[in-house]
C-alpha cells in the first residue's frame, strides 16, 4: 500500500491529500511533458541545414525561427502563469501541451517559411508558462523538504530535453527527413498531453489547496507576497546573476572549443552536449544535497546557494586561467556541474516565501528574473566584450558574476527565516 505524504510540510501528517505513489506519478507525467516541451523547442536546431537548403533561407531567418519561441516565452510567462493560478493549473498545462504539440506538427506540415514562422510562434505561446505552472503542480503534492530536489530536477529536465531534441531530431531527420523529426516530437507531446488531465486531476490536486487553507497559509491578498520580503527579492536577483554564468557557458563553450582546441563543429557540439548533461546531473545532485542538509536547519538552503555560487567562481576562474588541456576541461566539467546548482535552493526559497495560491506566478517571476538578469544578457554581453578583447579573456571575467550572486544570497541569509514566518509558510 502506498504511504501518504503531506503536501506542504514534511513534518505534519494531519493533512493527507495524496499518496506518495500518486505524487510520483504526477511528477513523472509533468516531467515527461517538460521533456516534450524542450524537445519540441530544440529539434529545429538539428534540422537547420536541411531547411536552409530546401527553402534557401538566410542565417537571420533561421535565427528568427528559433528566437520567436524564446521571445514569446519571455513575454507571456508571467500573464499566462497568473491566469493558470486563477483558472486551474491542470487544465492549463494540458492545453499548453496540446497547443505546442499541434504547433510542432504544424512545423512538419509547413510549406513555406511564413507558415513555419507562424507554427514556431504558436510553439512559443504554448510553452510560455509550462515550466512555472508545472513545477507549481509538482511542489503542491510533495513535502517542502523535497522542494530543492524537485526544482533541480525540473531545471535538469530542460537540459535533457534539449539534448534529446537535438540528438533524436538529427538522427530522425537524417534517415526520414526533417518533417518526420517534427512529427515525432509532436506525437510524443500529444500522447502525454491527452493522458495528463485524466490521470492528474484538479479534484485530487485541489485537495492540496484545502490542506494549505487549513494550515493558515492563505491570505486575502496573496499577490503581495511576490515582492513583500527582502529574502524573496534576493532569491530572484541572486538566481538571475548565477544563471548569467550558466547561460553564457551554454552558448559560448562550443565556440571556445572550436577556437582554442581546434575542434570541428561536430566534435565541439558533442563535447558541449556532454557538459550540458553533466550540468543537468549536477543540478539534481545539488538540489538533493540542499534538501538533505536543510532537513533540520531550513536556512542552510540559502547557505548552500552561496556555496554553489562561490564554488562556481573558484572552479571556472581557475579553469579559464589554466592552459588549454585535460586539466582545464576537467575543471570546466566540475564548474558546469555546480553552475546551475542554485536553481533548486532559489526555487525552494521562492516557494517558501510566497503564497501557495500564486506559486505559478511566483515561479514565473523567478523565470523572468533568470532571463532578464542572466540567460538573455549573459551571452549578448559576452559576445560584445569578446569582440573587443577576445573570448578567452572574456570568459575569465564571466565567473565574477557568481561572486555577485553569492553576495545577494548572503543578504537573504540574514532575514530568510523571519521572512518565511512573516508570510505564514512552513519550512
Amino acid at each position: 500500500m502506498a504511504h501518504s505524504i503531506p503536501a506542504l510540510d514534511s513534518s505534519d501528517t494531519s493533512h493527507n491529500p495524496v499518496t506518495r505513489r500518486y505524487a510520483w506519478v504526477v511528477f513523472a507525467l509533468t516531467f515527461g511533458l517538460l521533456i516534450s516541451d524542450y524537445m519540441s523547442r530544440q529539434v529545429l536546431n538539428a534540422v537547420f541545414p536541411l531547411i536552409k537548403d530546401e527553402w534557401l533561407l538566410t542565417d537571420q531567418q533561421l535565427g528568427l525561427l528559433s528566437g520567436i519561441v524564446a521571445l514569446m516565452v519571455g513575454l507571456l510567462t508571467f500573464p499566462l502563469s497568473l491566469l493558470a493560478d486563477r483558472w486551474g493549473r491542470i487544465r492549463s498545462l494540458a492545453l499548453m501541451a496540446i497547443l505546442w504539440s499541434l504547433a510542432t506538427l504544424g512545423c512538419a506540415l509547413a510549406q513555406s517559411y511564413e507558415q513555419m514562422f507562424l507554427a514556431r510562434f504558436l510553439v512559443g505561446v504554448g510553452e510560455a508558462a509550462y515550466g512555472s505552472v508545472g513545477i507549481a503542480v509538482v511542489l503542491s503534492v510533495f513535502p517542502v523538504g523535497l522542494r530543492a530536489t524537485l526544482a533541480s530536477a525540473f531545471m535538469a529536465g530542460g537540459m535533457f530535453g534539449s539534448v534529446l531534441g537535438v540528438g533524436f531530431g538529427g538522427v530522425i531527420a537524417e534517415h526520414f527527413g526533417w518533417r518526420s523529426a517534427f512529427s515525432s516530437m509532436a506525437l510524443f507531446g500529444l500522447v502525454l498531453a491527452v493522458l495528463y488531465p485524466f490521470i492528474v486531476t484538479e479534484k485530487r490536486i485541489g485537495s492540496c489547496r484545502l490542506a494549505a487553507s487549513e494550515k493558515g497559509v492563505l491570505d486575502s491578498n496573496p499577490l503581495r507576497t511576490l515582492f513583500s520580503t527582502r529574502s524573496v527579492l534576493c532569491a530572484y536577483i541572486g538566481s538571475g546573476f548565477q544563471l548569467f554564468v550558466a547561460g553564457t557557458l551554454i552558448v559560448w563553450v562550443p565556440s571556445y572549443l572550436n577556437r582554442y582546441y581546434n575542434m570541428e563543429t561536430d566534435q565541439a557540439g558533442l563535447l558541449a552536449a556532454f557538459f550540458l548533461v553533466c550540468s543537468g546531473v549536477g543540478t539534481i545532485l545539488c538540489g538533493m544535497l540542499s534538501d538533505y542538509l536543510a532537513r533540520h536547519c531550513p536556512a542552510r538552503k540559502v547557505s548552500l546557494a552561496i556555496a554553489y555560487s562561490v564554488s562556481t567562481f573558484l572552479l571556472l576562474s581557475l579553469a579559464f586561467a589554466l592552459p588549454h588541456g585535460g586539466l582545464q576541461l576537467a575543471l570546466l566539467t566540475l564548474g558546469m556541474m555546480v553552475v546551475s546548482g542554485t536553481n533548486g535552493p532559489s526555487t525552494a526559497m521562492v516557494a517558501n516565501l510566497t503564497n501557495y495560491r500564486i506559486h505559478s506566478t511566483a515561479f514565473a517571476t523567478l523565470t523572468l528574473a533568470n532571463n532578464l538578469l542572466g540567460m538573455a544578457p549573459g551571452p549578448l554581453l559576452t559576445g560584445r566584450i569578446s569582440d573587443m578583447v577576445g573570448l578567452q579573456a572574456t570568459l575569465q571575467l564571466v565567473p565574477f558574476m557568481s561572486l555577485l550572486a553569492a553576495g545577494v544570497f548572503f543578504l537573504a541569509r540574514w532575514t530568510y527565516l523571519n521572512d518565511v514566518q512573516k508570510v505564514g509558510n512552513s519550512v
